[in-house]
């Protein structure tokens, strides 16, 4: 038996703010967990808020960079999740502005699907051919929809709906008010409704 210290993942019972800590001090197996815990959810945002598979992907490895190099600053380790989809977002929307400039229609059909969490593209499982249609209809006119709003909409919708952040976290990443939050959300919220009345 050597000395070595066991594998990170012998203790699961550790709360995400002691995992952050210890990739802190240099814990790289620990920082491993947390790329592991985040890549596909920040893949999916980035996807969605891009629609282009290359430069998500892109978006997730330059985040991942960013977040090593800057994790022993994070003051509150349990502010961690906020933080990355934070750092995610505003590289997202600093590569959406640069696009701003020239009109872009980056939807492809066959590759506009939700991205499920093992990031690939298809219909829930078990779905029979003709739900699978309607689905994917679903997921093409939401794609579509998303691709109408504003950066700032697009993003605060994405962040709420699909990912579930807190207003204070979608507030602190797009430096906006928790109360401009929900007016931005339910703006966007409106829109996509509308949007998709077609395909209700």
């Amino acid at each position: 038996m050597d000395d070595q210290e066991p594998a990170f993942d012998a203790e699961p019972d550790l709360d995400e703010g002691s995992i952050v800590a210890r990739a802190q001090d240099g814990d790289l197996a620990a920082f491993e967990h947390l790329v592991i815990t985040y890549q596909d959810r920040l893949f999916r945002l980035a996807y969605r808020m891009l629609n282009d598979r290359g430069q998500a992907e892109d978006i997730v490895q330059e985040t991942l960079t960013t977040c090593w190099r800057g994790l022993h600053m994070l003051a509150d380790v349990n502010a961690f999740g906020g933080w990355i989809y934070r750092l995610a977002t505003n590289k997202c929307l600093d590569l959406l502005r640069k696009r701003s400039t020239r009109a872009e229609n980056l939807t492809n059909p066959e590759d506009i699907r939700t991205i499920t969490e093992t990031g690939t593209n298809r219909a829930p499982a078990g779905t029979d051919p003709a739900h699978e249609t309607e689905w994917s209809a679903q997921q093409n006119g939401l794609t579509v929809v998303l691709n109408t709003l504003p950066p700032t909409q697009r993003a605060c919708w994405l962040l709420r709906e699909m990912h579930g952040r807190t207003y204070a976290e979608i507030g602190a990443t797009l430096k906006i008010s928790p109360t401009a939050v929900r007016g931005t959300l339910a703006r966007a919220r409106h829109q996509i409704a509308e949007g998709m009345s077609q395909w209700s």
